[in-house]
């Protein structure tokens, strides 16, 4: 069926845009994991094709008003129908140009990061079934449908977290991303459950079409709503499942740019997104969302100002800026909400591109290291981190500032001013981290002379020691021209999603100048601390986070979330579930299956007993059965 005319062409650049990435993937795991130049020209060129297959849809609807569905029945069963096909209105069409961009971006990126590994080709064959299966998820036409693709992305993320399954550390990160992110889907399964039970359908335009209310109480929508929330949770890393994402920073660099900052992640922020109008109708679920935002948002902010991994404080940010965005959608912004989604994937990807360049050149994560080493030497990335930096703190006139300030007029708006000061917080701790991170590497206190003078040895012979660096230096550049020019397409972003909403109003935001003025003062003034404690000359680099030992310590130890469910899995899991479970085997199962064998081996024996050539006892049993049969006959 179609909700409105569609052409065959139509179907056809669609379907071979969601599908070539897979058979990229089953060709270089079955005949190509030899040849990696081959493997990596197969999976580039076909993330090229669904590149240009994602322009050329979203340029064909650029002005489509009503939703364009093309889905079959894939299973009936009484009033159950589960259909199965491809959806496409703006939000499915800009993520759809969002993450093939990335992909493509990232994987020309890694010809260079990843050139020598032993497991090159598996790389990419594993970039491939991620691209496939995220690109899928955003086409779905059926929450069903999203869900498979939704597993799909998390398998993909547990194979190229764990990439390097030959460390420790890379092998943990990877189950405890694919266990705790299993915690939200089970809340997603069982909220999707609960829909088709009471709707019998999971197609997403009739769930979010006003009819809903007709049919499921405000109870059961609310309920339905958290459960589906949960996954949003689990995949976006929001609070309390939130440990999982800085740990998945043990897989290569370009894989944190491609997963954890750019699509995998804000899968979550998609499908809240998706189902908004759904979420819509109960405000219970919303408020539920937007303290969940807030709070995940300033528990990561606060992580973010310790940390000297320069990977993980991108990832503490990345948790950060997906609160942003649930905030705004939860608030009722939904503009606000895939604006910042967008934006967000140019200048994080940027952020974690450059931190690979870095990484790659002095092969250290902590970012006085890397600032002790000469980082600031390596003018490309440098250049383009500041850039991303000052977007991702909300600062003129990078693309983050103008995304930012419509989520905060989202908070405006709402009666509560707790949100809006939450939110303002957090524009003064982003800007903090930021810089810092930034300060500490471009002015270090300790310069190792002997690393700065290999390094600026190495860069006069560029062409012939990295020749890989002309590779990895592109996507830093395009990427850090759309996070400067991506801001300005503001209202040509807004008139595109203007027809998603069709049957739900979106909350007006409160425009105020006070507002924009007191948001940009607090962005500067977060960089102008930063720069007194980590950038002036005579600055001792310590923030005063960190001369607070137990303020430190809270923040290092995120919280003591980690160590919240260390404690939970062994007080109730193996002390409590564990332990139950293993005395209910050892003596109900075990037990039983026991005395039934040790009955068996005691009458065995009793009766063998009777066979001892005991002739006076045969003879007696004897006597008594024929004693006992006279009698029943004769009497």
């Amino acid at each position: 069926m179609t909700s409105t005319p569609i052409s065959n062409w139509t179907v056809l650049m669609t379907a071979v845009t969601a599908v070539l990435p897979f058979v990229a993937f089953l060709l270089i795991m079955v005949f190509t994991r030899k040849n990696e130049r081959l493997s990596a020209g197969l999976s580039i060129g076909a993330v090229s094709v669904s590149l240009a297959g994602a322009l050329f849809l979203i340029i064909q609807y650029r002005h489509l008003t009503t939703s364009v569905q093309y889905a079959g029945k894939w299973l009936v069963s009484g009033f159950i129908t589960i259909p199965v096909g491809f959806l496409l209105d703006p939000l499915s069409l800009l993520m759809l140009t969002i993450v093939t961009v990335i992909c493509f971006l990232v994987q020309i990126y890694s010809l260079g990061y990843m050139a020598g590994d032993r497991g090159f080709s598996r790389y990419y064959a594993f970039m491939s079934l991620f691209a496939w299966a995220m690109i899928s998820l955003t086409l779905s036409a059926s929450l069903f449908q999203l869900y498979v693709f939704w597993e799909l992305v998390g398998l993909s993320s547990y194979l190229l977290i764990g990439f390097w399954y030959e460390k420790f550390s890379a092998s943990e990160a990877g189950k405890k991303a694919f266990v705790m992110t299993r915690l939200g889907d089970v809340a997603f399964m069982l909220g999707l459950l609960l829909v088709l039970m009471n709707l019998g359908n999971l197609d997403i335009l009739k769930l979010n079409s006003p009819m809903v209310t007709a049919v499921m109480s405000p109870g059961l929508i609310t309920l339905s709503a958290l459960l589906i929330f949960g996954g949003v949770v689990g995949k976006s890393a929001q609070f309390p499942l939130l440990t999982w994402l800085p740990d998945a920073m043990e897989g290569p660099t370009p894989v944190s740019a491609l997963l954890h900052s750019a699509t995998m992640v804000a899968a979550g922020v998609f499908l809240f997104a998706r189902l908004f109008p759904f979420f819509s109708h109960s405000a219970t679920a919303m408020t539920v969302c937007l303290a969940v935002g807030t709070i995940s948002m300033l528990l990561s902010s606060t992580m973010a100002m310790v940390s000297r991994d320069i990977k993980q404080v991108w990832a503490y940010s990345t948790i950060s800026q997906l609160g942003y965005m649930i905030m705004g959608l939860a608030a009722g912004g939904y503009v606000a909400g895939v604006f910042h989604l967008t934006t967000h994937a140019g200048f994080k990807a940027l952020l974690f591109l450059c931190s690979g360049v870095f990484i790659h050149q002095y092969e250290t994560n902590d970012m006085f290291d890397i600032g002790r080493k000469g980082g600031r030497h390596l003018k490309t990335p440098m250049i383009c981190m500041v850039i991303a930096a000052a977007a991702l703190s909300g600062l003129p006139p990078f693309s983050g500032f103008f995304s930012k300030e419509m989520i905060m007029a989202q908070l405006a708006g709402l009666g509560n001013p707790i949100w809006l000061t939450a939110g303002l917080a957090g524009v003064f701790l982003t800007a903090y981290y930021a810089f810092r991170l930034i300060f500490i590497i471009v002015f270090p206190k300790e310069i190792n002379d002997e690393a700065a003078q290999e390094n600026s040895a190495v860069h006069g012979h560029e062409e012939t020691e990295h020749h890989h660096d002309r590779e990895m230096a592109w996507p830093l550049v395009i990427l850090a021209a759309i996070t400067v020019v991506l801001g300005f397409g503001k209202k040509m972003l807004q008139g595109f999603l203007s027809g998603r909403l069709a049957g739900v109003e979106e909350m007006a935001g409160h425009h105020s100048d006070w507002l924009l003025y007191v948001s940009v003062s607090l962005a500067v003034l977060g960089l102008v601390v930063t720069w007194m404690e980590f950038g002036r000359r005579k600055a001792g680099q310590i923030g005063f986070v960190e001369r607070i030992p137990a303020l430190k310590s809270l923040f290092l130890e995120r919280w003591y979330i980690d160590r919240m469910y260390r404690r939970l899995l062994d007080v109730v899991i193996y002390r409590g579930v564990s332990n139950i479970c293993t005395q209910n085997d050892n003596r109900v199962i075990d037990g039983s299956i026991d005395a039934v064998c040790d009955g068996t081996v005691k009458s065995g024996r009793m009766i063998s007993d009777l066979h001892l050539s005991m002739i006076q006892y045969k003879l007696l049993v004897m006597f008594v059965a024929v004693f006992f049969l006279a009698l029943y006959f004769f009497f």
